[in-house]
C-alpha cells in the first residue's frame, strides 16, 4: 500500500510482532483487557524508539478503526500515560462493511429499514430483536450455523479488496456448510482469517 501511494515522501516501515492473546477463556472481557494493555506498552516503546521529535508515524490499521478495532483506544490510552505528547489525526478508509456489499452487489438495508452491526459472539445468543439485516464481524466459530431460520440469507466475504479475496453468497441452509470449509482451509493455509459477512431475513 505504501509503494503505491506514497509518492512525495521518504518512509521506512517498522514491524513488531503482535502480542499473544488468548480469547478462549471464561472472561472475555479481561483477556481484550490483558491483550491491550500489552499493545499499549509495545507501542508507547516503538513510538518513544522509532520516532524522533517532529516525526510522523502511523499504524495501518485493517479496514477501518471504528468497527471492532482498538487502535484508537491504545493510542490514547498511550497519550493519557503521559510520558508521550503527540497529535492524532485518522486517515478514513474503507470499511470490511463497506467492500462487502461492494463486492457483493448489494444494499446493506431494505427499503427504509435499518442495520445492525454486531459480533459472532453476540449472534451466537440468538437472531437480535427487531432486526432484519445484520452483519457480523469477528466471528471465529460460524455463529450463523446455530441460527433456527437457516433459510436466511447470508453473504460472506474473506480478505475483502485483496488478491486473496473470496466471496460466497446463498442461505445458509445452502451455502453454510461451504463457508465453514473454505473458511478453516483459507486460515490453515495463511494462517490468519479476517472475514464478515450480511444476514438478511427473508421478509
Amino acid at each position: 500500500m505504501c509503494e503505491r501511494y506514497v509518492e512525495h515522501h521518504r518512509y521506512r516501515i517498522v514491524e513488531a510482532a503482535d502480542p499473544e492473546r488468548d480469547l478462549g477463556g471464561p472472561v472475555y472481557g479481561a483477556a481484550v483487557a490483558d491483550w491491550r494493555e500489552q499493545r499499549i506498552v509495545q507501542w508507547e516503546g516503538l513510538l518513544t524508539t522509532e520516532l524522533a521529535d517532529g516525526q510522523a508515524g502511523a499504524f495501518l490499521v485493517w479496514g477501518d478503526p471504528a468497527f471492532y478495532d482498538g487502535t484508537l483506544r491504545i493510542l490514547q490510552a498511550i497519550r493519557a500515560r503521559g510520558a508521550l505528547e503527540f497529535e492524532l489525526d485518522v486517515v478514513p478508509g474503507i470499511s470490511a462493511v463497506q467492500a462487502l456489499a461492494a463486492r457483493h452487489r448489494i444494499p446493506l438495508t431494505g427499503v427504509g429499514g435499518s442495520l445492525l452491526v454486531t459480533t459472532g459472539r453476540e449472534l451466537a445468543k440468538g437472531w437480535p430483536d427487531g432486526a432484519d439485516d445484520v452483519v457480523v464481524m469477528l466471528d471465529a466459530r460460524c455463529s450463523f450455523r446455530q441460527l433456527d431460520d437457516q433459510s436466511t440469507a447470508i453473504f460472506w466475504g474473506a480478505y475483502l479488496g485483496t488478491s486473496d479475496e473470496i466471496l460466497i453468497a446463498g442461505t445458509i441452509a445452502e451455502r453454510g456448510d461451504e463457508i465453514e470449509r473454505v473458511r478453516a482451509e483459507a486460515r490453515s493455509r495463511k494462517g490468519w482469517m479476517f472475514d464478515t459477512y450480511l444476514l438478511r431475513r427473508t421478509r
